[in-house]
C-alpha cells in the first residue's frame, strides 16, 4: 500500500470539491477532459477561488486557517497566501489545495510568475475601485484571467507559442464578460470597473451606475463594452495557431458559454440590473456537448 495515497486522495478531493461547489462555466468545460488534466484544472481553479477570496471581508471555509496567526485583514490574508505559495514552490505547503497543487506542478511545470502575477491583481482589488483608462483595466484582466488562461494551456498542451497569445486574449475576454455581467453587483459594494474614460465619452456618470439607473446613455457604454469583449474573443480565435485547436477544445467550450452570456446581455438590452444575467446548466451543458461534438467531427 502506498502509504501517501490517502492523503493525495484527501488534496484532490478538497480542489473538486471546491470546483464544483462553485457551479462555475468552467465546470462543464471541465468535463471533456482526461481524468489527469481534469483534476489538474480543478486544483488550479481551487487555488483561483482561494486567491479570490482572501481578499473578501467575509472568510470561507477554505481561507479560515489563513487566520490561524491572528491574520484577519485582507491584506493579513493575502500576504499569508504569497507565503503559502512560495511553500508550495519549495515543497513544502501545508493547505490542502497548495499541497495538490504541488502535486500538479510535477507532471505540469506551470511558470511561478504566472501565480505571482494572479496575486498581484487579487491585490488591485484591495487598492483600487475605479479605473480611468481601458489600460489600466487591461492589465487588471490580464492578472486575474490572463494568467490563468495561461495556466491552463501548460495542462491542455501546446506547440506553437503563438497559442500564448490565444490564452490572453481569451482571459481577457472572459473578465470583460464577467465584469459587463455584475455590473450591479459591483456598484452594489462601490466598485466601477467601467473605465472613467469611456464613462465620460458616453455622458454616464458613476452616480447612475451606483444607483443602478438604466438610462441610455449606460446602454450606449455597455454597447460599446460588448464590442470590445467581442474583439478580444475575435483576436482570441484568430491567434491560434491550427496545429493546437485540438488541444484546446476546453477553453472552447469556455469561449462558447462565455459568449453567449455576452449575447444574453445584449438580449436584454443590456439590462444587467434587474435579474442576474446567467445560463442554464442544460444550456451550458448543451453548449459543451455541441462544441464536443464539433471537435469530434471537424476537428476544430
Amino acid at each position: 500500500m502506498n502509504p501517501t495515497g490517502g492523503a493525495a486522495a484527501t488534496t484532490s478531493g478538497v480542489s473538486r470539491a471546491l470546483t464544483k461547489a462553485s457551479r462555475s462555466n468552467f465546470t462543464y468545460a471541465f468535463l471533456v477532459l482526461p481524468k489527469p488534466k481534469r483534476e489538474a484544472l480543478y486544483a488550479i481553479y481551487a487555488f483561483c477561488r482561494i486567491s479570490d477570496d482572501v481578499v473578501d471581508e467575509g472568510l470561507t471555509a477554505a481561507t479560515e486557517t489563513l487566520r490561524s496567526d491572528g491574520r484577519t485583514t485582507s491584506a493579513d490574508r493575502l500576504t499569508a497566501w504569497r507565503t503559502e505559495v512560495d511553500a508550495c514552490f519549495r515543497g513544502e505547503a501545508r493547505h490542502p489545495v497548495t499541497r495538490r497543487l504541488g502535486e500538479v506542478l510535477g507532471a505540469f511545470p506551470i511558470p511561478k510568475c504566472y501565480f505571482d502575477e494572479l496575486l498581484n491583481g487579487v491585490e488591485m482589488d484591495l487598492t483600487q475601485s475605479r479605473y480611468g483608462t481601458f489600460a489600466e483595466l487591461q492589465q487588471y484582466c490580464y492578472r486575474v484571467a490572463g494568467v490563468v488562461g495561461l495556466m491552463c494551456i501548460e495542462v491542455f498542451g501546446y506547440t506553437r507559442p503563438e497559442t500564448r497569445r490565444y490564452a490572453e486574449h481569451l482571459g481577457t475576454a472572459f473578465q470583460l464578460t464577467n465584469i459587463l455581467r455584475d455590473v450591479g453587483r459591483d456598484a452594489a459594494a462601490g466598485r466601477i470597473y467601467l473605465p472613467r474614460e469611456d464613462m465620460a465619452r458616453f455622458g454616464c456618470p458613476e452616480a447612475d451606475i451606483l444607483a443602478r439607473r438604466l438610462t441610455p446613455a449606460f446602454r450606449d457604454l455597455m454597447q460599446f463594452e460588448v464590442g470590445r469583449a467581442r474583439e478580444f474573443y475575435r483576436a482570441a480565435q484568430a491567434a491560434l495557431p491550427r496545429i493546437d485547436r485540438g488541444s484546446m477544445l476546453c477553453a472552447e467550450i469556455m469561449r462558447a458559454i462565455y459568449s453567449r452570456l455576452l449575447g444574453k446581455i445584449e438580449a436584454r438590452a443590456y439590462d444587467v440590473y434587474s435579474q442576474p444575467i446567467r445560463l442554464s446548466d442544460a444550456h451550458r451543458l448543451a453548449l459543451a456537448a455541441g462544441c464536443w461534438v464539433r471537435h469530434h467531427l471537424t476537428g476544430r
